[in-house]
């Protein structure tokens, strides 16, 4: 499951000097019966937020010692009932901070400046004559952001938006030290921000936290942007939202489903920028990610407890 080919000094070939490895050969996830069978033998295994581990499939699994999260939210795996057979669970944290961060603001000038939608007008033959209203975005400079969520990647998202001479406020389950912003109560952000960006984890409370009653306190000509987790988000509220024009715009990178079918409705709003979860998808940051899963897996098999460990 990790990027990159068996090479010398990659994180492969690292991992194939302590291990016998089980290398799942599509791009498309074991069903949860092929998972069962391929880990009932293992040691170690990658997993990706593609992969659900629960008590049903490690059932069986008696061998297994570590299980690696290629990615830094972990709300596939089952941790308590991880921790409950004595398995590892780790992540990749600290490496996806800037690439995320830096996809945050491409959906962000994405959504504002109707990139999206005026590509589509050329490959389309509907770029006509030039036209003072056509195509009007909105302008981001001294605009105010909000950002829910001010860990790591919210807090490089703040970073950038210092550029564009922006007022930035943030809510948080705690006030945080030289945050680039300015504390807020999420009402107070969400009727002030000309753009709300999601950064907060993917956990049974935040489960759909933005809903109507969110999208309606934000500006009509606001704009939603989303590099967390889908289940944030109400996705039938979300589009409400969307048609109704309770918001502006939105720009987001994580749906659910994933991946969305054909016909899904958020594809057929021109308001709407869409990219396929590629939040962390650069070379540099996955091969990061890659040796990060490496050590956490030759950590273990060496009797050690590995590094970015989430069951402590």
């Amino acid at each position: 499951m990790l990027p990159g080919e068996l090479s010398p000094g990659s994180p492969l070939d690292r991992l194939a000097k302590v291990a016998q490895l089980d290398i799942w050969p599509s791009h498309v996830p074991p069903t949860p019966l092929e998972l069962k069978a391929r880990i009932e033998t293992a040691d170690g295994v990658i997993t990706t937020i593609a992969e659900q581990i629960n008590p049903d499939v490690l059932e069986g699994a008696s061998r297994l010692k570590i299980v690696s999260q290629l990615g830094v939210g972990f709300d596939n795996i089952d941790v308590l009932a991880c921790s409950a057979r004595g398995i590892f669970v780790t992540n990749t944290p600290d490496v996806v901070t800037d690439a995320t961060a830096d996809l945050t603001w491409s959906l962000l000038l994405s959504s504002a400046r109707k990139l999206f939608e005026a590509n589509a007008a050329i490959r389309e033959s509907k770029w006509g004559a030039w036209h003072p209203s056509w195509m009007l975005g909105s302008s981001v400079a001294d605009k105010t952001l909000g950002i829910i969520g001010p860990g790591k990647i919210g807090t490089a998202v703040a970073e950038r938006a210092a550029g564009f001479r922006m007022n930035v406020l943030y809510h948080g389950t705690n006030e945080k030290k030289n945050f680039p912003g300015q504390p807020a109560s999420l009402n107070s952000l969400l009727e002030q921000s000309d753009f709300v960006s999601m950064h907060i984890p993917l956990i049974e409370s935040t489960q759909h936290y933005c809903d109507s009653d969110f999208f309606s306190k934000m500006k009509e000509s606001a704009i939603f942007i989303n590099t967390g987790r889908g289940g944030l988000v109400n996705q039938p509220d979300l589009i409400s939202a969307l048609k109704n024009q309770t918001i502006a715009g939105a720009g987001i990178d994580v749906m659910s489903p994933e991946p969305l079918p054909a016909n899904h409705p958020l594809l057929e709003l021109a308001n709407c920028t869409i990219t396929p979860h590629i939040g962390s998808a650069t070379l540099e940051t996955r091969l990061a990610m890659s040796n990060l899963v490496a050590d956490s897996i030759i950590a273990t098999i060496e009797g050690n407890t590995p590094p970015n460990l989430v069951n402590p």
